[in-house]
């Protein structure tokens, strides 16, 4: 599996996705800075990180959604490219379009950083294929704006198409829904504020993460 990470000006997370993608499929990861207009060729996968991309000015993840990258990262999931926005590269998704709603400010305005308790609500995706439906995993999140809002078709919609790919147990940011992470129409681009890159070893406090990685992995041995 081929992938690249993308990398802002802000970003903190990139090293740790980087990491966790290369020892779930033994593979290097490529590095694309943001000013870059294409991406490598023969990819699988794109990993956007967390991190506060551009200072979180104007709005999180919106200067980052018009860098010239961006556009290759629109085109590569056209095309069918699997797209994994994580924390900041979640926001970074939703100001591209490629998923829908908005990440707003945390309901108790306060940055909350913990490890919290997911249940994982669909595994029919390439990111969750190997948890089982209704799995509890435990990963942390950072985040001061994580707070998942849609309008209320937009979210009858998610449950009825079966994207809502995890929620919160006890909801850390007053999310709609308890949404954690959501899933493209195709399946292929997954958004969600927890990070798995935080939670693939035991030194990191739990390996719940790192069967995201190995799902992708599995999904793309399989297709």
């Amino acid at each position: 599996m081929r992938a690249a990470v993308i990398r802002f000006p802000g970003s903190n997370c990139d090293r740790d996705m980087a990491v966790a993608i290369e020892r779930a499929t033994g593979h290097a990861v490529q590095m694309v800075w943001h000013k870059d207009s294409v991406l490598p060729q023969g990819l699988d996968l794109v990993a956007i990180p967390g991190g506060f991309s551009f200072g979180d000015y104007l709005r999180c993840g919106a200067i980052a959604a018009r860098s010239p990258i961006a556009r290759a990262i629109v085109d590569f999931a056209g095309r069918g490219g699997h797209v994994l926005g994580v924390c900041n590269g979640f926001q970074v998704l939703t100001e591209t379009g490629l998923l829908p709603g908005a990440l707003m400010r945390n309901s108790g305005l306060k940055f909350v950083c913990k490890t919290v308790d997911l249940k994982v609500e669909t595994s029919e995706s390439p990111f969750t294929c190997d948890y089982e439906r209704g799995q509890v995993i435990q990963v942390p999140v950072a985040h001061h704006d994580g707070n998942y809002t849609a309008q209320p078709d937009m979210l009858a919609r998610l449950q009825g198409e079966d994207r809502i790919a995890f929620r919160y147990v006890d909801n850390p940011n007053g999310a709609m829904d308890d949404i954690a992470g959501i899933l493209s129409e195709n399946r292929r681009v997954l958004g969600m504020m927890p990070h798995p890159e935080r939670a693939v070893e035991p030194a990191q406090g739990g390996t719940d993460g790192s069967v995201l990685f190995r799902s992708l992995l599995s999904a793309m041995v399989a297709g």
